[in-house]
């Protein structure tokens, strides 16, 4: 059953089962994955004897081993669904990392965090005064300035 599920994984992806089977066969599979990193006759040969199938060992090999080069391990992730409603047994995709895309283009950069505090709301009433005061002083200039003007055009 692990072989057909680690076929059924290298071949897809992803696949949905219980979280048990994942687990079994995350221990199963990772190993595998490991020994395809270095391609040779001997580490072919070894995972072809776990996996029986052709076609996921040329997979593994040559589209799995290299996105996998340069990660040290953790190859494979589950991610829990929930209960299935027949027999309430609990349900996950186990799936390679490298190969959600979805998860891989939701990765944003990181927003700026900005820190809100009571002295930054001080100093927006402060400044908002101190903007309301600047143009009652500029009337006044301007009203002395047009009284002036006034008496200037009386004489």
């Amino acid at each position: 059953m692990l072989a057909n599920m680690a076929n059924s994984l290298i071949m897809h992806k992803r696949i949905k089962t219980t979280v048990a089977k994942a687990k079994a066969l995350r221990m199963y599979v990772e190993p595998l994955i490991t020994k395809s990193k270095d391609d040779s006759t001997t580490q072919r040969r070894v995972v072809f004897s776990y996996l029986k199938n052709k076609e996921a060992v040329s997979e593994l090999f040559r589209e799995v081993a290299g996105k996998i080069a340069d990660r040290p391990g953790g190859y494979t992730r589950i991610l829990k669904l929930g209960n299935r409603i027949g027999d309430n047994a609990e349900m996950c995709y186990i799936e390679l990392v490298d190969y959600n895309e979805n998860m891989l283009s939701a990765s944003k950069p990181a927003e700026k965090k900005t820190r809100r505090t009571r002295r930054k709301k001080t100093t927006t009433v402060e400044t908002a005064s101190a903007e309301t005061a600047t143009p009652e002083v500029k009337d006044e200039t301007e009203s002395t300035d047009s009284t002036s003007s006034e008496e200037n055009a009386k004489e």
